[in-house]
């Protein structure tokens, strides 16, 4: 088998996707989570090396690099967003590599495309047109994002506006002083209502876990989050001064995997902010696949956060087909 065919071949076995039960959640169960203990040296080492212990080279890396892509939510959340910046980046969305790329792929029939398209609630609309016909679900932030310190009757408004807009995926933030005060029925009736809210868009809970100062708080955050119907948990806005970091992931992914054995229902994971290359991407799928397997390989169970990180991905698949760097402006995003 020469490194075409074993592109397509892992290629085409990772863009295979799956569904599953969506999350039903569970009762406030305290004893899940409340006397958990979190070794911050032993977590720091055990993310250390993941990333350190195996490599994926040439096709098999370029293979891995496609199914990055797949899983990314691609990303505008600023401050001047327009209708004509989100219409760009869902076209980018609907064909994230160039085609003379992925004719030398071998993966131009494959209709490689990214997991999400995620905009502000008042982007919805323009996203929605934008990505008519093509498959790809629109997510919005919602819940008074970043901070989400709205009044919460605003903050549900908020997701059924979304909603009704046309939004197939809902990212709430939570109110971390909850978590920081301990307070967790407070924090797991929030989620419970805004996850009602969703109604039929997946609900993915924002922990923004920079701003929640322990380990065991983001184990703890976690799994309120699940056992109150978050079909996602989430590192970050993107805003913290600390987004994703792979500490963090592993923190989340444990306690994902414990409420997996506990409920017998499965949740899916998505790091956010602060990714950038393709590098990053690489990092989180070795995570993935060293934690919790090949399943969670799949844009249904795990997403990427990103918008830059593309670019990236994309010079790297380009030197894999021609052996040279592109420049980083032949690949730039809306």
């Amino acid at each position: 088998m020469n490194r075409q065919e074993i592109l397509v071949s892992k290629g085409t076995d990772l863009l295979v996707q799956h569904s599953h039960a969506r999350n039903a959640g569970t009762k406030l169960t305290l004893d899940w989570f409340e006397d958990i203990a979190a070794n911050r040296s032993a977590t720091e080492r055990r993310a250390a090396t993941l990333t350190t212990r195996r490599t994926v080279k040439k096709e098999y890396q370029a293979a891995w690099l496609v199914k990055a892509i797949t899983c990314i939510d691609l990303t505008t959340l600023a401050g001047d967003d327009t209708a004509g910046r989100v219409h760009r980046l869902c076209a980018k969305a609907k064909r994230p590599v160039r085609e003379d790329i992925l004719e030398a792929l071998g993966l131009a029939d494959e209709n490689i495309t990214t997991g999400a398209v995620c905009v502000y609630p008042t982007m919805v609309p323009h996203a929605v047109k934008a990505l008519q016909g093509s498959g790809i679900p629109v997510a919005s932030v919602a819940t008074g994002f970043p901070a989400g310190l709205t009044p919460l009757p605003q903050r549900l408004a908020e997701i059924q506006y979304a909603v009704d807009e046309g939004a197939a995926e809902i990212d709430i933030v939570i109110t971390r002083e909850h978590v920081l005060t301990q307070n967790w029925s407070a924090l797991y009736d929030e989620i419970a209502q805004m996850r009602e809210a969703s109604g039929d868009a997946h609900m993915k809970a924002i922990l923004a876990t920079g701003d929640l100062n322990t380990l065991r708080n983001v184990y703890r955050a976690s799994m309120v989050a699940m056992q109150a119907g978050a079909d996602f948990i989430k590192t970050s806005t993107g805003k913290e001064e600390v987004n994703a970091t792979l500490p963090v992931s592993l923190i989340m992914l444990r306690a994902l995997r414990d409420y997996g054995e506990l409920s017998g229902q499965t949740v899916g994971f998505k790091p956010a902010g602060g990714m950038k290359t393709a590098k990053d991407a690489m990092n989180w799928l070795i995570l993935m696949k060293e934690e919790l397997g090949l399943p969670w390989l799949q844009p249904d169970l795990f997403r990427l956060g990103a918008s830059s990180m593309l670019a990236d991905i994309e010079r790297q698949l380009e030197h894999y087909v021609t052996g040279r760097y592109a420049a980083s402006s032949r690949h730039a995003l809306a």
